[in-house]
């Protein structure tokens, strides 16, 4: 973490924020970019890794005994863990019997959010920089900053997740009843004021994932850049002696930021996936059928003779 710390220092450390493009058009248009080429290694560094998990998690050979049913290595323990947490507490609760048809989209989004979060922790920029300048080769940096600081990225995520909510509650609740959810239950007579409501809130709710995600990871990258701009300017500015102590306040109070920036990443993933979760269980009809069927259950089920459920004495 220090070492990051010293290593963005070196550079601009707004080159963590801001994409930079690498090969363009002549009306000045992105073919190519920074944030590109990292999203690239993100779903590379995806395949590889939950590959690899995903093995060591499966079933072994029966010649391994019961040992074939425990995950090997404490990466895949973690990616269980995670996955595990998120399919029970998160998925199945909100989608009910539908969990296993959106459990692969749900989890690539997280997963994919989350490792462009982390990589963008990473001075890949700044290390490539170190590179030139101690080797001398003259390249452009093509790799590194945020993914997800940059609204483009982040507005293609919430369109992915607004086509596949609406799909769902069109499959789920057909033309009748989805056109049905804008009035949201309420008398007939308030339909002018209820539609044109619920339209905007159609709408809205992929726009705030987008804004959230995106304010966040920059918000966070431009304080840490504020911060990482002193240790260079407090030493320019007085000479070494009179500025090292800017330097050193500046580092210290960049490293508890690195960690907090380091927590935002995995809550950033997770609020983006649990909402899109809530936002297609908000259109889907079984909410209606589970309560049923729980209370046709409990009719001739009491907590006390229900094996399932756990009675201390």
């Amino acid at each position: 973490m220090i070492l990051s710390t010293f290593l963005a220092a070196g550079s601009n450390p707004m080159d963590h924020v801001v994409d930079k493009a690498l090969l363009t058009t002549e009306s000045g248009a992105h073919l190519l970019s920074m944030n590109m080429v990292t999203m690239v290694v993100v779903l590379v560094l995806l395949i590889v890794t939950l590959g690899s998990a995903a093995k060591a998690i499966g079933t072994g050979a029966e010649s391994e005994g019961n040992e074939r049913f425990v995950t090997k290595g404490r990466f895949a323990q973690m990616i269980e863990v995670v996955v595990l947490y998120l399919r029970d507490n998160i998925v199945r609760p909100q989608l009910g019997s539908h969990s296993d048809r959106f459990l692969p989209f749900l989890l690539t989004l997280f997963f994919f959010i989350l490792y462009n979060n982390v990589l963008g922790l990473v001075p890949l920029v700044d290390l490539q920089y170190l590179i030139k300048t101690a080797t001398g080769l003259k390249f452009t940096p093509f790799i590194g900053g945020t993914a997800t600081a940059n609204i483009a990225v982040t507005a293609a995520l919430a369109i992915i997740a607004f086509i596949v909510i609406q799909i769902n509650g069109l499959r789920s609740s057909g033309l009748k009843g989805w056109a049905a959810h804008f009035l949201g239950g309420a008398p007939l007579y308030l339909a002018p004021i209820m539609i044109p409501v619920e339209i905007m809130g159609t709408f809205i709710k992929p726009f705030a994932l987008a804004v959230r995600l995106f304010a966040n990871m920059t918000a966070g990258h431009t304080l840490l850049a504020t911060l990482l701009m002193f240790t260079g300017m407090g030493i320019n500015a007085l000479g070494f002696p009179l500025g090292s102590p800017i330097t050193l306040v500046s580092i210290l109070a960049a490293v508890p930021l690195m960690f907090l920036e380091l927590f935002v990443a995995f809550l950033q993933a997770f609020i983006f996936m649990f909402l899109t979760t809530v936002f297609i269980a908000q259109l889907m009809h079984h909410h209606h059928d589970d309560h049923a069927h729980a209370e046709h259950y409990d009719e001739g089920h009491s907590a006390e003779t229900d094996p399932a459920v756990p009675v201390t004495q």
